[in-house]
């Protein structure tokens, strides 16, 4: 199967208009810091909380820098999901000097 993917430039895009982003990294890494707005479910507990994730539009599913978040949307994709893997992930995403929250919190 073949993940759609985009870049981060297109992520910035997407997600000043209202894009919502799946974050797949665990806890701690989530906490340390995450794109704005981003709705954390760790890749092992994916399969479990189905019901947590939106599918009703687009998802983009980030994680550290796209290998977690490629295997997440592959199995979204498998359930029905309309889901879009980043490509470079949340490093990508800091490289490119956008903004992260701190926290528990989706910011």
């Amino acid at each position: 199967m073949t993940v759609p993917e985009i870049d981060v430039a297109t992520l910035v895009e997407h997600h000043a208009n209202g894009a919502i982003v799946l974050d797949v990294r665990e806890t701690g890494e989530y906490d340390e810091g995450h794109v704005p707005g981003a709705r954390l479910i760790p890749l092992g507990e994916v399969p479990d909380r189905i019901a947590d994730v939106p599918a009703d539009r687009p998802l983009y599913v980030i994680c550290r820098s796209g290998a977690r978040s490629a295997r997440a949307a592959e199995w979204l994709i498998g359930q029905g999901i309309d889901a879009v893997n980043i490509a470079g992930g949340t490093l990508g995403w800091i490289d490119a000097g956008q903004p992260v929250v701190a926290g528990r919190e989706p910011g």
